[in-house]
């Protein structure tokens, strides 16, 4: 079967006729490129001003200039002298929180998407409505518990209370990746003798490591950040944490908001260095067990 040579042709016309249309797409992507500029300077518009503030001697961030055209470091040597120890306990807190939920919450989403048991969608329904709870529920109710066994005012309380705050969306988010291995890996290694237990650690554990560290992360920023619980639990500034620090620093300081504009940019960094070094496993864990 052959094709006419006029036929041909107009194939090719039509296939050329195509090509016109892409200057006219990238003429239209350059309006959505200028919006999505407007509306990322707007999202950063305020750490920039927080910078900008703390490098400033001024008497309030509305009186600053829009650029330090001489800086003083005199913010960040106040706030290193009167917030270190509120820094220094909000990192303990972080990332002992971190370490509990973690040993909880990892096992035990192995166990959900391992093993087929009764109850396992009620359970995770549980786990889901758990996190429509407002936090302010949560260090309500549970002051009345540590006040009983004697755990306010402490580092015990805070992480307890902050690893029951982050346990359940930890659970969700690392079973859903652990759901999407292939059981014939620890079906393998129980057929040469390895334990579940064995399996979980050897295996398991090493191929979900995005999943773990993303779940590490949103716990460490969400400890980190806390500021109801620690409002709660608290009344004394030796387990004051960084967040709290600040709200007090501010009543203290309404004349003078160079230190607490650095304040707020140091507490801001722990984040933002770890969302920065560990954005591919974040971006790896949270996507991991939705495609099977």
């Amino acid at each position: 079967m052959t094709v006419s040579i006029p036929r041909a042709q107009a194939r090719v016309r039509a296939a050329t006729t195509t090509n016109p249309r892409k200057p006219k797409s990238k003429a239209r992507s350059i309006p959505l490129t200028i919006v999505g500029i407007i509306i990322l300077a707007i999202m950063v518009f305020p750490v920039y001003w927080m910078v900008n503030t703390s490098l400033q001697a001024t008497a309030g961030a509305a009186t600053a200039t829009w650029f330090p055209f001489s800086p003083t470091f005199a913010g960040y040597q106040a706030a290193f002298s009167q917030q270190g120890q509120n820094f220094l306990s909000s990192m303990i807190i972080a990332l002992s929180t971190v370490v509990v939920t973690l040993a909880i919450a990892t096992p035990a989403a192995y166990g959900l998407a391992r093993f087929k048991m009764r109850g396992t969608r009620p359970l995770l329904l549980i786990l889901l409505i758990t996190q429509m709870v407002p936090t302010i529920v949560v260090a309500n109710a549970l002051y009345t518990l540590f006040n009983d066994v004697g755990l306010l005012n402490s580092y015990v309380g805070l992480i307890l209370a902050d690893s029951a705050v982050q346990v359940p969306f930890a659970i969700l988010l690392m079973r859903a990746f652990m759901e999407s291995l292939p059981p014939s890996l620890v079906e393998a290694a129980l057929v040469d003798g390895a334990g579940d237990f064995r399996a979980f650690v050897s295996i398991v554990i090493p191929i979900s490591r995005n999943a773990i560290v993303t779940a590490a992360l949103f716990t460490f920023l969400g400890a980190w950040g806390d500021f109801l619980i620690a409002l709660t639990l608290t009344s004394t500034d030796a387990v004051r944490p960084i967040t709290l620090g600040i709200y007090n620093y501010i009543g203290s300081n309404v004349t003078d908001w160079g230190p607490v504009m650095a304040t707020s940019v140091l507490a801001s960094l722990p984040a933002a260095v770890l969302l920065l070094f560990a954005q591919k496993y974040i971006a790896a864990g949270a996507l991991g067990g939705a495609v099977k």
